[in-house]
This record gives structure tokens, sequence and C-alpha cells, in this order.
């Protein structure tokens, strides 16, 4: 199993570091480590994940107190109660089974759970980035049962569950006191279905394989999030949906390469085009356009062409296409060609 490293070391701050000094660090590491900025990278994921819960944890007075006496163990079970060795879980649970609060989750009313949240990577073309695009998306879920529209049996008939008696709770000793907790049976319902659907095992879903269609706005980019509410897994009946979030990944272009709403290409002309100018014609992303090649031009001159680049995803505005011209040197010539340039020379 692997150990967990320090937080202060995580962090790269002092134990003595106040808050503030704190916070800096950790935005300076999610800017990094951000999964927005390493689309696929899975050490960056978890560099992210590891700097937040250190964040989090350092930044809360009472947390930091219990891991600056007990280390990890101070937070294991409850996530910071001061006890070691998940001690703060133990604790609570006694103290609910004194004032009334464990007495058994029979007593307690569980509302339908919502369903949970998906996410998947949709790949789309520098072109389908610029022009924005429909998309058919197939995914794997959960759905509710047919056969027993989602209650996981079709009668709907119960008994009382023989692991905890039908109490939704067992007890287990720690020492002087008698610890409850809630049946891994039933889950804390006291009874158990009867009749089992078939065809879900009494789960009340199934996996099932689903396209739907996304709109994909104009002038996305590498790693921006759509959100598509209530596409997510079944939730109990009765509950919502859970959301499914797509993370947008546009594909590298042979010509051109993007930086931000510009465009950058570059186009080959010859050496009497650059020496003498004039106007030739080069394609763009979507389709083509005139460029005037001023007399003189040298090779790696940068020509801007305000509108042709990618639009803004919030305005809707055009960025630029940047032109590098490159001035070709002939590597053959025909003998009056030759003639012509040493006449030049």
């Amino acid at each position: 199993m692997a150990t967990k490293r320090d937080y202060y070391e995580v962090l790269g701050v002092e134990r003595t570091a106040t808050v503030e000094v704190i916070e800096k660090s950790y935005r300076k590491l999610a800017r990094q480590y951000h999964p927005d900025r390493n689309i696929g990278d899975p050490e960056a994921e978890v560099k992210f994940k590891e700097a937040t819960e250190a964040h989090d944890i350092l930044t809360d007075e009472q947390k930091r107190a219990a891991y600056d006496r007990y280390g990890h163990a101070g937070l294991e079970g409850g996530g910071g109660s001061g006890f070691p060795g998940g001690m703060g879980d133990l604790f609570g649970d006694i103290i609910n089974n004194f004032f009334g609060g464990g007495g058994g989750s029979r007593g307690r009313q569980r509302g339908p759970r919502a369903g949970a949240d998906i996410q998947g990577i949709l790949d789309i073309s520098l072109e389908e980035a610029a022009q924005g695009i429909k998309k058919s998306v197939t995914l794997q879920r959960r759905e509710q049962c047919g056969d027993c529209t989602g209650k996981g049996s079709k009668t709907g008939k119960r008994e009382k569950c023989k692991r905890c008696d039908g109490r939704g709770v067992t007890s287990s000793s720690a020492g002087f006191f008698s610890v409850q907790r809630e049946c891994g049976a039933c889950h804390g319902e006291g009874s158990v279905m009867t009749d089992p659907c078939p065809t879900c095992r009494g789960s009340g879903k199934v996996h099932v394989s689903r396209t739907i269609e996304v709109n994909v706005p104009a002038g996305v980019d590498t790693g921006l999030r759509l959100q598509l509410r209530g596409e997510g897994e079944a939730g109990d009946p009765g509950a919502p949906r859970g959301d499914l979030e797509l993370v947008i990944r546009v594909a590298d272009h042979p010509d051109f390469k993007r930086d931000r709403d510009n465009l950058i290409c570059a186009v080959p002309v010859t050496f009497s085009q650059a020496a003498l100018g004039g106007k030739i014609d080069i394609p763009t992303l979507l389709n083509k356009t005139s460029l005037t090649i001023p007399r003189g031009t040298q090779t790696h001159t940068e020509i801007r062409i305000p509108g042709e680049g990618m639009p803004n995803v919030r305005t809707g505005r055009k960025g630029d296409l940047r032109v590098m011209v490159v001035v070709e040197t002939p590597e053959k010539l025909t003998k009056r060609q030759e003639e012509l340039l040493r006449e030049l020379a």
C-alpha cells in the first residue's frame, strides 16, 4: 500500500507556514497540475488531487492540529477528529448511541438517491471546433431496469434481514463499549427483498448503451468541459438522473497551429514573389483568401489577416490568421534562369 506524503512536503511549505503562504503555494500547484491543462496525464491528476487534499487539511484549524499531533493517522475514519487511528469515527458512533442518533437506521427515512455523474472525452477536428457541430456520442450508463421499473423486485415483498434481525444495524465491541454500525446486508433498511429481479439482480438498474446528440459550440478548445444535465446515470425511482461531463479534445491540424483565438500557418513564396511583391491565393482553415505580399518581403515575415482565425467561444468574435512567409530557394534552375540570376548578381 502506498505511503502518503507529508502534506507540508506536498505543498512545499514549512510546518510553521501561515494560511496565506499555504494558499499561495496551493494556487501555484493547482495551476500547474490542473486536469484542464493536463488532459490525459494521470500523474498530473494525482498531483493535483494530492495538493488539494493537503490544502484542505492544512487550511482547516482543527484538522491541521490533529495532523500536526498524530500525522495521517489522526485524520483516518473521520477526516480530522483529533483521535489517532480512526478513533474519531469510533467515538462518533459511541456518542450517537448515547444520545439516540445511532440507535439503528431503521427509524431513519432514506430519500431516493440521485443518479451518478459520468465523464467522457469528446474528440473533434479543428474544423469542427471552428464551426461548431452536433456530434453523436455513444456511452455506457446505468438505466432503470424495465422489468422491475427500478425497484429491484417485481412484487416489492420484503422480509426481515437475518444478519441484523431487522434492526438495520450490527453491534461490535470496542473495549468497554458496544458500537453499532449500519448493517451491510440490508444497508440499514432492516429488511431485504424476497424475490430480487433476475434482470438487474435486485439493483434496480442495468447497463445499457445510449447514443445522444451533443451540440458543440464554435470556438471550443482542448480542455473545455461541456456539462449535459440529466444525461448521467439513472437515480432511484423518483430521483433525478446524474449529469454527463464531456472534456473536449481538439485534434492537431497538419497545416494550422492554434494560439488561443488565432491561427498560424506557413506559406511558401518564390524569390521573385518576395522581391517584386503581389497577390497570392492562400488556403484558410475553412476556405481560401488572397494575401498581398509587399515588395522586398523577407523570409519568416509575419502577415496578419484579421477575422480568419478561430471564433471566441464566449463572444463569437474571430481572431486573426497569422501567415508566416517562407521564401523558397529553388533547388534546380533552367539555363535561362541561371543566366538571369548571374546577371542579377
